[in-house]
């Protein structure tokens, strides 16, 4: 059986709109870019990668700064405001077109847990070939967003994650991470993902908290 995601629709859940309170958290719709934006993050990807890796003579990266100058000078024209511009706001796109968010790309989600699957880059080395420990929360709490999307839950924010680092996690592998919801307390959603490579050893278990934004809560 092929796998799937559930469409999500413009209110922020799968299938009908079953909340209503958002808090102050505006709706997020999703983007529609033109074909040359996935390609153009992920040159920006490797961009990044070459940052924090390459061993250049002095001069070479004085042309590289002028060629980053002339980017630059080229988007600060269209500079935007949060939830405007394309980036974090396309599904389709590993890490939804965010520099922020690793490159990983939901294949399965709904009411009973979300899977995502991707692999990590130079640019997210920590030392010695694994991947920087800090990275791994930002995956998991980027998993956890999810896990509130789709169980039809309130808009919330993330109020403690708790990760065990069981082995490194190494650079250029595939893996895959799996969330469920564990239980729910009231405004509390209790969550809960495992990070595993492909032969299933657990590299990383997180344990979170989302809590449900109140009306006036940003």
């Amino acid at each position: 059986m092929s796998e799937r995601v559930e469409p999500v629709t413009e209110t922020g859940v799968a299938g009908p709109d079953r909340y209503e309170r958002h808090g102050g958290f505006p709706k997020v719709v999703h983007a529609q870019p033109g074909p040359n934006f996935g390609p153009f993050v992920e040159a920006m990807r490797t961009l990044q990668d070459l940052a924090v890796s390459a061993d250049a003579p002095d001069e070479v990266f004085g042309q590289a700064r002028a060629k980053a100058r002339e980017l630059i000078d080229l988007l600060e024209l269209y500079r935007a405001p949060e939830l405007q511009g394309p980036a974090g706001r396309v599904p389709e796109l590993p890490g939804r077109g965010s520099l922020l968010m690793p490159p990983w790309t939901v294949v399965t989600a709904g009411p009973a847990g979300v899977r995502m699957r991707g692999e990590f880059r130079r640019y997210h080395l920590g030392g010695n070939g694994a991947v920087h420990g800090g990275v791994l929360p930002l995956l998991f709490d980027d998993l956890f967003g999810f896990l509130v999307h789709y169980a039809g839950r309130p808009i919330s924010r993330t109020a403690f994650l708790h990760v065990d680092y069981r082995k490194i996690t190494p650079l250029y592998t595939p893996l895959e991470v799996a969330g469920t919801v564990d239980r729910v307390e009231g405004r509390k959603t209790f969550v809960s993902a495992t990070l595993r490579d492909e032969s299933g050893t657990v590299l990383a278990d997180c344990e979170g908290l989302m809590v449900e934004l109140l009306p006036w809560q940003p």
